[in-house]
């Protein structure tokens, strides 16, 4: 809902902008002879979107790096995990009786 009501206010904008440039603007890349009549608003508006996307690119490869330091940590803290509960099951195994049954443990005499 808050969404929606950020992103209405910006519509309206753009709306707004859009339909109060409607000059036709000629688009022209400069090492090819190739023209294009466009808006001025599709121009402007079609550049912000360019930057945009391009932005957006450039933080997503910027993050590439701390995602898989962040997978090799989640693999890491599952083995370790698993590592613990291997560990606590033995832990609570009980531990047979070494001692031969039938037996007692007798202090030896002293001689004086």
């Amino acid at each position: 809902m808050l969404a929606l009501i950020l992103a209405l206010p910006l519509l309206l904008v753009l709306v707004l902008f859009a339909v109060s440039n409607t000059v036709p603007v000629d688009l022209q890349f400069w090492p090819f002879d190739f023209a294009w009549q466009v808006p001025l608003a599709g121009a402007v508006l079609g550049a912000a979107l360019l930057a945009f996307l391009l932005g957006a690119l450039l933080a997503w490869g910027s993050g590439l790096r701390y995602r898989a330091e962040a997978r090799r940590m989640r693999n890491a803290a599952r083995l370790l995990e698993a590592e613990v509960a291997e560990l606590r099951a033995q832990q609570a195994k009980p531990v047979p009786n070494s001692a031969p049954t039938g037996t007692a443990l007798v202090p030896a005499p002293h001689h004086a």
